[in-house]
């Protein structure tokens, strides 16, 4: 099984990505709604593959990664964000993220698209 994480502060939009990942028997999903959780998260469930949320309140996207590096967490991490614009893609690259997924994203593609990355 493959461990993922969804964070995002949507409540609807965390519903429909883990509706979404769990097309992929192989996904095992849990969803948290904030950058705290999400590192307690990381910590606690070792995921396999972090899908964050670029704009949260609290913590951001960035922020969370940098946090998750700086505890030696070094889970891949992939961006969703409604700001895949490319000059910001490459600047998420930057802060060793392995990709951005695009808001909003296509929920029958989505784990397919996680596939991909790992």
């Amino acid at each position: 099984m493959t461990r993922v994480l969804y964070v995002d502060d949507e409540p609807d939009i965390r519903e429909i990505a883990e509706m979404s990942l769990l097309l992929d028997p192989e996904f095992e999903v849990r969803t948290v709604a904030s950058g705290a959780e999400a590192l307690g998260a990381a910590t606690e469930w070792s995921p396999d593959i972090i899908l964050l949320d670029v704009m949260m309140p609290g913590m951001d996207g960035p922020t969370v990664l940098s946090r998750l590096r700086e505890e030696g967490i070094a889970t891949p991490v992939l961006f969703v964000t409604a700001r895949a614009q490319r000059s910001e893609i490459q600047g998420f690259a930057t802060l060793d993220a392995k990709g951005v997924i695009a808001k909003p994203f296509d929920p029958v593609s989505l784990a397919a698209q996680v596939r991909a990355f790992l």
